[in-house]
């Protein structure tokens, strides 16, 4: 087969991928309930189309370059799977992510528990094929699919060093924060407010409306496809603190998929380069940037615009809420010094389980006991505070969570490189000067797609390898510690 026609192949690809991507957004912001079952099935079928345009692929006699290497990874996967499993797998996803929906609301881990292990099971049985043919563990075959090329031994010792020296700084932060006053913003704020400034602060940081939309969704997520680009918040009247940061994160995924390189988005090398990768560019909007005082400073006046002006919205106390710090229980709403030991948890859970050391059954008290290790919480028979709190799981997206932290240390260290560039950052920031900052990521990671390993991605973005020191800088300055 010729390379040519293997673009052919990955365009077709491509084009149902972004079907399924526009069904999935549909399913999690504007599908009906009784419509479940019918859309689980047709994604289902769209699923084993897919898998077959790869399958039915070739690469006999095409010379080795980025863009076949690419394709050949997608094409590895894909083959080493047999349709009647990738089928199974999309139905027992849609329909226990479906039931989530209500079972977290209602506590009800054992209904939950009976819809999830078929899940499992598929899990397990994908990571075993993919693990005999490659020679990784079985979890690292799963982690392999969102961050290529990462491995259990080189998470753990970075996960290792975050858990020597963050829960000490995550101790001197609150006593730190013991002694100040912060005014907590006074609601109401109805939606319609909370959404006009959420589209403020998402043409402020350059989304192209003409490619993209915002909507509501339980989970807040980046979908749909380059050219159409859908992101979803949540709101709530007597807070709008989490929806407006959730929007400036979602936003961050959307720059990345909006300038990726469109002669080339159809194909593998035209693509997001990682999940951790792209956790990285919504990590430094919403992280490096949307939490910086500076940017809150550029944006309190749109906040007292859209939601009445009050005191909470000085720009300084503004600050102090977005960067409290506190042990909480749910993942998305932790803040960055406690997030990562909600993502080590989750890794050494889902781990364990799928190279078989855990049961499903057995994952709640698995939880309870790191959950009092790592955050000093009590999570036992609060399943929907804890176990059954994040969506990731009910699909069988096993080797995702790695790509968070991983995310926060590569945007730590993108925008360290992008202060030393230009030093007077913080000043550009502050007088509404993005420019620079787009720039940067432009240049080196969203027009970079895929074309390089990640890597040598960040090598060549930042001047070396990937490294946890620029993340503990980052929080020692913006804590304001030594």
């Amino acid at each position: 087969m010729s390379y040519d026609a293997l673009v052919a192949g990955f365009t077709r690809y491509y084009r149902y991928q972004h079907l399924a991507q526009i069904v999935a957004w549909d399913q999690a912001a504007m599908m009906p309930p009784k419509g479940n079952d019918a859309r689980g099935a047709a994604m289902a079928e769209l699923a084993v189309l897919m898998h077959e345009t790869l399958t039915k692929l070739d690469f006999t006699g095409v010379a080795e370059t980025p863009s076949v290497r690419e394709m050949r990874r997608q094409w590895r996967t894909a083959t080493l799977l047999p349709a009647a499993l990738v089928e199974k797998k999309s139905l027992a996803g849609t329909h226990c992510e479906h039931a989530w929906r209500t079972q977290r609301k209602a506590n009800d881990w054992k209904g939950f528990l009976a819809n999830w292990r078929p899940v499992v099971s598929c899990a397990r049985e994908e990571a075993a094929l993919l693990a005999d043919a490659t020679g990784l563990a079985k979890y690292d075959a799963l982690l392999d699919k969102f961050e290529p090329g990462m491995t259990s031994a080189i998470i753990e010792p970075m996960f290792a060093s975050l858990q020597r020296w963050l829960p000490a700084l995550v101790d001197e932060v609150l006593a730190k924060q013991a002694r100040e006053v912060v005014i907590e913003p006074v609601g109401p704020f109805p939606v319609a407010a909370q959404r006009a400034l959420g589209i403020e602060i998402m043409q402020l940081l350059g989304f192209d409306f003409e490619g993209g939309r915002l909507d509501v969704s339980t989970h807040p997520f980046c979908g749909g496809v380059a050219e159409d680009v859908r992101i979803t918040t949540r709101y709530r009247e007597d807070d709008f603190v989490q929806a407006m940061m959730g929007i400036v994160h979602e936003t961050g995924h959307a720059r990345y998929e909006q300038r990726l390189p469109r002669d080339l988005v159809h194909l593998p090398i035209g693509q997001p380069r990682s999940m951790g990768m792209h956790e990285s560019q919504s990590l430094s909007f919403e992280m490096q940037l949307g939490r910086s005082e500076v940017f809150l400073r550029l944006v309190a006046p749109l906040v007292a615009k859209h939601l009445g002006d009050q005191p909470a919205f000085a720009p300084e106390n503004l600050a102090r809420i977005y960067t409290r710090v506190k042990r909480g229980y749910i993942r998305v709403d932790a803040d960055e010094l406690t997030y990562p030991l909600h993502v080590v948890l989750r890794f050494e859970i889902e781990r364990a389980l799928i190279e078989g050391e855990l049961e499903p059954e057995d994952v709640p008290a698995m939880w309870d006991e790191k959950m009092r290790d790592y955050l000093g919480l009590d999570t036992r028979g609060n399943y929907a505070d804890g176990c059954l709190q994040d969506i990731h799981w009910t699909d069988g997206a096993f080797g995702y969570f790695p790509s968070y932290t991983l995310g926060a240390m590569y945007a730590a260290q993108c925008f360290a490189a992008i202060r030393a560039r230009h030093p007077d950052l913080d000043a550009r920031i502050e007088r509404g000067d993005l420019s620079e900052i787009f720039a940067w990521l432009d240049a080196n990671i969203w027009s970079q797609a895929s074309q390089y390993e990640t890597t040598d991605l960040i090598a060549r973005a930042t001047g070396g390898p990937l490294s946890a020191d620029h993340f503990e800088q980052h929080l020692r300055r913006r804590y304001a510690l030594s």
